[in-house]
C-alpha cells in the first residue's frame, strides 16, 4: 500500500483538498530500484491546457517520473492525480493517458486507419464509428490520404504523424510523449516540434514531454522541469528558466554559459562583490549565495558580453581578455577569450555591418550589465 506524502500536508483523500487540483498533479512522487533513489519526493501541479517538459541528462529522473504518470512504473511512495482521482494503483488503460514513444509503436500488420482506431476498438466502439473518428484525426495531422497505407510504406515524419493522432483519437485527459521525435532528422524534428506544439494549443491538451534536447524543451513548452539526482532544479518558463538559472546545474545545462569562480566579499541588496580566482573584482546578482566568504561560479550569458566599446551601457562592469579564436557561423560570430583565468570564455555577436572582427592574439576589453552576472553555487 502507498505510503501518504510526508512532505505535504495536502491529503489527496481530502474532499476540500481535491476541488484544488488542476489536471494533473504530483504529489511527493517517488522511485527506488532496490537501494537507488531514482525519483525524490516530486511534487508539482500541471495546468489545464498545458505542454509541460522534463528536461534533464540521462539517468536523472525524468523518464521515471513519466511512466509513474503513465503506470508502466509502479509508485514507491506519494501520489499521481488526475482529474481529481488518484490514479497511482490503476493500470494503464484505465487512466485516461495516452503515450508516444520515440519508436512509433504501430502495429505493422494494421493499415493506417486501423492503427488509429485500435483504441476505439478495445472499447468496442463499432467499426464504422472508430473509422469515422479516425478519419476525423489523421485528417487533422494531415494524413487523410493515407488510410489504407501500412506503417513500412510510410516516412519516419508520417509514422510520427500516426502515431500522433492514435494517442489523440479517443480524447485522453493527458497526452504523455517519451522523446517521441528523437528518430527524426534535424529538419523534421523541428517541423513536428511546431506541428505538435500547434495541435496541443488548439485542442486544449495537457501534455507532460521527456527530452534531453534542451532546444526542444524551450522551442515546445510553456513550462520545463530541469531534472538531476531525481530531483526538479528548477522549474519556469522557458525565457525564465535561460534568463534566470537559479543554480549551477541549470545554468550550465540549459544554453551556453561562462563562468567564473570566486569568493563573495561583498552583499548589498541585490548586488554582490566577488573576488575572483586570479584576484579581479567583480560585481554581481547574488542568486545563490547568502554570505561573505562563501565560495560561488559566477555565471553570464555568452550573447550578455560585449565587446564593441560604443555599445556598452552605462554602469557596465568591464574586464581585460585575449583572443584566442573567431568563427564564422554565418548568423554570428563566435569568439573565444581569456579572461581572468578561463581561457574558453565565449562571447556571441550577430553578423551585422558594425560587427567586430578580431583576430586571436588581440587584446581587448569586454563588459557586461552587473545584473546579467549572477552569483550562484560553487
Amino acid at each position: 500500500m502507498l505510503s501518504q506524502p510526508k512532505t505535504d500536508q495536502r491529503d489527496p483523500n481530502n474532499e476540500k483538498w481535491f476541488a484544488m487540483t488542476s489536471d494533473l498533479e504530483l504529489v511527493a512522487l517517488t522511485k527506488r530500484y532496490d537501494d537507488a533513489l531514482a525519483v525524490d519526493a516530486i511534487s508539482h501541479r500541471f495546468k489545464t491546457g498545458g505542454y509541460a517538459c522534463l528536461l534533464g541528462p540521462s539517468g536523472c529522473g525524468k523518464t521515471s517520473t513519466l511512466r509513474m504518470i503513465a503506470g508502466h512504473e509502479t509508485v514507491t511512495d506519494g501520489a499521481v492525480i488526475l482529474q481529481n482521482k488518484d490514479i497511482s494503483l490503476m493500470p494503464p488503460a484505465r487512466r485516461g493517458t495516452a503515450m508516444m514513444f520515440q519508436n512509433y509503436a504501430l502495429f505493422p500488420h494494421l493499415n493506417i486507419i486501423d492503427n488509429v482506431a485500435f483504441s476505439l476498438k478495445m472499447k468496442g466502439v463499432t467499426r464504422s464509428d472508430r473509422h469515422k473518428k479516425a478519419a476525423e484525426i489523421l485528417e487533422l495531422v494531415d494524413m487523410e490520404t493515407f488510410h489504407k497505407r501500412f506503417p513500412d510504406q510510410l516516412s519516419g515524419g508520417q509514422q510520427q504523424r500516426v502515431a500522433l493522432a492514435r494517442a489523440l483519437v479517443f480524447e485522453p485527459e493527458l497526452v504523455l510523449m517519451d522523446e517521441p521525435l528523437g528518430a527524426l532528422d534535424k529538419q523534421l524534428r523541428e517541423h513536428m516540434q511546431f506541428e505538435i506544439t500547434r495541435l496541443a494549443h488548439d485542442l486544449g491538451i495537457t501534455v507532460v514531454y521527456v527530452t534531453h534536447d534542451q532546444t526542444e524543451a524551450l522551442t515546445m513548452s510553456d513550462r520545463v522541469a530541469v531534472f538531476n539526482d531525481g530531483r526538479i532544479q528548477q522549474l519556469a518558463p522557458p525565457a525564465s528558466l535561460y534568463e534566470a538559472p537559479q543554480n549551477s546545474f541549470v545554468a550550465q545545462f540549459i544554453g551556453e554559459n561562462n563562468t567564473m569562480e570566486g569568493i563573495v566579499t561583498e552583499i548589498s541588496g541585490d548586488k554582490c562583490v566577488v573576488k575572483l580566482d586570479d584576484g579581479e573584482l567583480i560585481d554581481a546578482k547574488p542568486v545563490n549565495v547568502s554570505k561573505v566568504g562563501e565560495r560561488t561560479r559566477v555565471s553570464i550569458r555568452p550573447e550578455r558580453v560585449e565587446m564593441n566599446k560604443s555599445r556598452l551601457q552605462p554602469g557596465a562592469h568591464t574586464l581585460k581578455a585575449t583572443v584566442r579564436e573567431f568563427i564564422y557561423m554565418g548568423d554570428i560570430f563566435r569568439t573565444r577569450l581569456s579572461v581572468a583565468g578561463n581561457d574558453n570564455f565565449i562571447i556571441k555577436t550577430r553578423n551585422a555591418p558594425d560587427a567586430v572582427r578580431l583576430e586571436p592574439g588581440a587584446e581587448i576589453e569586454i563588459g557586461w550589465l552587473p545584473q546579467d552576472c549572477r552569483a550562484l553555487d560553487a
